[in-house]
C-alpha cells in the first residue's frame, strides 16, 4: 500500500522527536551522575551505577504495566473511545501504585542485602545502600508519574508529557551538583547528594503531571470508578502486560545480571561498564524515541481499522530502524576518545573502555533494529509474546551463560565476557525479521465498549 510520505513523516516527527527528547534527558541524569561523582572519586561512580541497577528492575515492572496501557490507549484512541482511555489510565496507577510500593519496602528495609548482588565490596556496599536509603522515597512516585506521561503520550499530548519529563530532568542535574558538591553553603553529600537530588526531582515531575493534567483538553484518571471491576478490560491489559513484563524481567534482570557479572570482575571493570553504559542509554535516545512512535503510530491505524496503512507504516519503520542502528555505530566510533578521556579512571580502566566502546558499537545496530521492530511495531499489533521468547533464547541461552562461564570457569579476559554481553541483540536480528515478516500483528484489539 502507497502511504503519503509527508503526513507519515510529519507524525514520526511530532511524536518521536520530543520522546527522544525526553529519553536523552532521562539519560543526561546517569551521565550526570557518573561526570559528577567519577569527580569526586571512582568508588562513589561505581556504588551508584551498581546501586542504580534497583531502580532499572523497578521499571522494567512499570514499563510493562504503561506499556500494555499505551498498546491498548493507542488503539483505542485512533477508535475514538476516549473513556476507555481513561479506564486503562484507571489500571495503569492501580498496578504502578503497587510496584512502586514494593521496591520503596525493599530499598528501605534492606539496602545492604540489595548491593550485596551486586558486589562484594564492602566501601561499594555502604556508599550503595546510603544511597538506596533516600532514593528509595523517589521509586515510591515513579509509578504514577509514569502512568500520567503514558497517558499523555497516547492522547496526542506527547510534547508536554516530554517537557514535564524534561524539567524534572534539569532540575534533578542541577540538584546533584548542590548536593553532591554542596555548593550554597551545603555540606558535600557525595552519592546520598545525589540520591536526595532524584527524590526531590521525583517530587517536581509529579507535581508537573498532576498540574498539566486538570487543563481541559487532557485525560485524568477516573476517579469515581477508580476501584469499579472491569473483567474485559482488565483481562485485555493483562494479556498485553505478562508478555510485556515476562519480556521485560528477562531483558532488566539480563542486563542487571551483566552489571553484576562485570561488577564481581573488580573495581576497574565495573568503572568501565558503567561509563559505557551512560553512553549507550544517550545513544539509544533516537531508536526509543522511534520506537514509542512506531507504536503509537502503527496502533492508531490499526485500532481504526486501516490495517494495510498500519501494516505499511511498520515495514517503512522497521526500515528506518537499520539507519538508526549505523547511524548510532558512527556516532559511538567518533565519541570514544572523547569519553575516555572525560572522566577519572585508572589506566587499566581506561583501556576496558576503549575496547567496550568498540563492541558497543557493533551492538548498536542490533539494539536499534530490535528496539524499533519489536517494542515499537510488533508491539503496537498486541504481538508481545515474541520479545519474551526472543531474550528466553537469545540473552539467557547463550548470553547469560557463556558470561558467566567466561569469567567464572574459563577465566575469559574483561572485555571477551563483555562482548557476550553484547551477543543476544546483534545474533537474534534474523529471527526478529521472520517473525515481523509473518504480520501476526497486524490486528485490531479494540472491542465495542469493553465493560460499559
Amino acid at each position: 500500500m502507497q502511504i503519503d510520505n509527508h503526513a507519515f513523516y510529519q507524525k514520526l516527527r511530532k511524536l518521536a522527536t520530543p520522546i527522544a527528547f525526553q529519553s536523552l534527558m532521562l539519560a543526561a541524569v546517569a551521565a550526570g551522575d557518573a561526570l559528577m561523582l567519577g569527580s569526586v572519586a571512582q568508588d562513589e561512580m561505581t556504588a551508584v551505577s551498581l546501586a542504580t541497577q534497583i531502580q532499572f528492575v523497578q521499571n522494567m515492572f512499570l514499563m510493562a504495566a504503561t506499556a500494555a496501557g499505551a498498546i491498548l490507549g493507542a488503539q483505542y484512541w485512533g477508535k475514538g473511545d476516549r473513556e476507555t482511555v481513561r479506564s486503562l489510565f484507571n489500571i495503569m496507577l492501580r498496578w504502578c501504585g503497587t510496584i512502586s510500593l514494593v521496591f520503596f519496602a525493599a530499598c528501605e528495609g534492606c539496602p545492604e542485602l540489595l548491593m550485596r548482588l551486586f558486589s562484594h565490596d564492602g566501601v561499594i556496599i555502604g556508599i550503595g545502600a546510603g544511597y538506596l536509603r533516600i532514593a528509595g522515597w523517589s521509586y515510591l512516585l515513579t509509578g504514577i508519574s509514569q502512568s500520567y506521561m503514558t497517558t499523555m503520550k497516547v492522547t496526542d499530548h506527547v510534547t508536554p508529557s516530554a517537557w514535564i519529563s524534561s524539567s524534572a530532568v534539569v532540575s534533578n542535574i542541577a540538584l546533584n551538583a548542590v548536593f553532591i558538591f554542596g555548593l550554597f553553603g551545603i555540606a558535600p553529600m557525595n552519592a546520598r547528594g545525589a540520591a536526595l537530588a532524584t527524590t526531590l526531582a521525583r517530587v517536581i515531575e509529579l507535581a508537573l503531571c498532576v498540574g498539566i493534567s486538570s487543563g481541559k483538553t487532557y485525560l485524568r484518571p477516573a476517579w469515581n470508578r477508580f476501584f469499579r471491576r472491569q473483567k474485559q478490560l482488565t483481562a485485555d491489559f493483562r494479556r498485553q502486560c505478562y508478555p510485556l513484563l515476562g519480556g521485560g524481567l528477562l531483558w532488566g534482570v539480563g542486563f542487571t545480571s551483566y552489571t553484576a557479572i562485570m561488577g564481581h570482575m573488580g573495581t576497574d571493570a565495573a568503572a568501565a561498564n558503567a561509563v559505557a553504559a551512560v553512553v549507550r542509554d544517550l545513544i539509544c535516545c533516537v531508536c526509543n524515541g522511534v520506537a514509542s512512535a512506531a507504536g503509537i503510530m502503527v496502533g492508531n491505524e490499526l485500532g481504526a481499522g486501516n490495517l494495510e496503512k498500519g501494516k505499511a507504516y511498520g515495514i517503512r519503520l522497521k526500515n528506518i530502524s537499520y539507519i538508526i542502528g549505523f547511524g548510532s555505530t558512527a556516532v559511538i566510533l567518533a565519541l570514544t576518545p572523547l569519553v575516555v578521556r572525560m572522566v577519572i579512571l585508572t589506566e587499566e580502566a581506561q583501556q576496558y573502555l576503549t575496547g567496550m566502546m568498540i563492541i558497543m558499537a557493533v551492538y548498536m545496530i542490533g539494539r536499534c533494529v530490535n528496539t524499533v521492530t519489536i517494542n515499537g511495531v510488533l508491539d503496537g499489533g498486541g504481538d508481545t509474546v515474541f520479545d519474551m521468547y526472543s531474550l528466553a533464547v537469545c540473552m539467557w541461552g547463550i548470553a547469560i551463560p557463556l558470561a558467566l562461564l567466561g569469567a567464572f570457569v574459563f577465566g575469559w579476559p574483561v572485555l571477551a565476557v563483555y562482548a557476550c554481553t553484547c551477543l543476544d541483540e546483534v545474533g537474534k536480528i534474523p529471527w526478529v525479521m521472520y517473525r515481523f515478516r509473518k504480520y501476526k500483528w497486524v490486528k485490531d484489539l479494540t472491542r465495542d465498549n469493553p465493560d460499559g
